[in-house]
């Protein structure tokens, strides 16, 4: 394993004042959004909207990897050149989805597990052909409080996917992103958030340094610490940071280069406030604090779109807006006001 490659790859992929696009929607998940602006999901209609955001005029100030899925990683230009060489030819590292899914833990059981260990190993084989440099895997895990979820059985199940995850793709020469995801979906408050989030992340790198993880070679790419958006009482985005940053100081190694938060659903504006006010709280953190955003930086880029080709240059330009906000917000220059700005 070349620690220090992959320290490289971990670090440039977090450092302000660029951040991750999260370009790995599977085709069922392609599809629904495609479907919401009625658009068919066709191979060519996904490969010319990923062609979209992917050939935005100054992307590469802001965006430092996208993650790709399968199906796009040998999709190309409308100039021929495929899409991971396209993007290392702007300076921005490819990477890849590389977990198949999650699945009941059980025969009707509302807990899921993420499989793709199988044949990972072959997969990474391709993947390092065709010079991606890093990959991630999404957990997720659910909170229902009525019912006594998550349980100690699929926090501990998903933490050892996503360790042993890890350690093989290091052993690819590969930059593992580690993304458990406490979903936002349900009516708990902040507090359980928190609770549950901080037992998790200390499950992940228990698990991690068993597999002997080289955490100065991955990313974290958590939640942040927010209420269910059920939840009666929502938290202000200054408690939010505050919390989000108690539970990362309290669980999160040091040797960790970079944390990248998903947005979870949230507005495409709370996501950026909530980063911008880390940012101006943590001055002295141990990592770099930046984003890996999928819908938070592709929704209003998608709906500008509509599957025209008239659209394509504002849709672009929706895609860059959001960028340099989020691109702003990892060093703690963003305000509302931005968000008026033209484009």
């Amino acid at each position: 394993m070349d620690k220090e490659k992959l320290n490289s790859i971990a670090t440039n992929l977090s450092r302000p004042p660029k951040g991750i696009l999260a370009a790995d929607e599977s085709t069922n998940t392609i599809t629904k959004r495609f479907d919401s602006i009625n658009v068919e999901s066709s191979i060519e209609n996904r490969r010319k909207y990923r062609e979209l955001l992917f050939t935005s005029e100054n992307l590469n100030k802001y965006i430092s990897g996208v993650i790709l899925y399968d199906e796009t990683v040998y999709q190309s230009t409308n100039d021929g050149v495929n899409f991971p060489q396209y993007l290392k030819s702007l300076g921005i590292i490819p990477g890849i989805k590389v977990d198949t899914g999650a699945v009941p833990i059980e025969k009707n059981s509302p807990e899921k597990i993420t499989e793709g260990l199988d044949g990972l190993q072959k997969r990474l084989e391709e993947y390092n052909s065709q010079n991606l440099e890093f990959t991630k895997w999404r957990a997720i895990i659910d909170i229902d409080t009525n019912n006594n979820i998550p349980t100690e059985y699929s926090i501990e199940l998903n933490a050892h996917s996503l360790s042993r995850y890890a350690k093989i793709v290091q052993d690819y020469e590969m930059v593992p992103i580690v993304e458990p995801e406490i979903l936002m979906d349900g009516a708990h408050d902040i507090e359980t958030c928190y609770k549950i989030t901080s037992n998790v992340l200390k499950k992940v790198f228990e698990a991690l340094n068993k597999q002997n993880v080289y955490l100065g070679g991955i990313l974290l790419k958590p939640n942040m610490i927010i209420a269910g958006k059920n939840s009666i009482k929502q938290a202000s985005t200054d408690e939010v940071a505050t919390m989000t940053l108690k539970c990362l100081n309290e669980n999160v190694p040091k040797d960790v280069p970079g944390i990248v938060f998903l947005s979870g659903g949230q507005s495409n504006e709370l996501a950026t406030q909530h980063l911008n006010k880390m940012n101006k709280d943590s001055k002295d953190s141990h990592w770099n604090i930046s984003f890996s955003y999928g819908r938070a930086l592709q929704q209003p880029s998608l709906s500008s779109w509509m599957g025209s080709d008239s659209n394509t240059e504002r849709a672009q330009k929706e895609l860059l807006k959001r960028s340099k906000l989020n691109s702003d917000a990892t060093l703690a220059k963003y305000s509302i006001e931005d968000e008026n700005s033209q484009l």
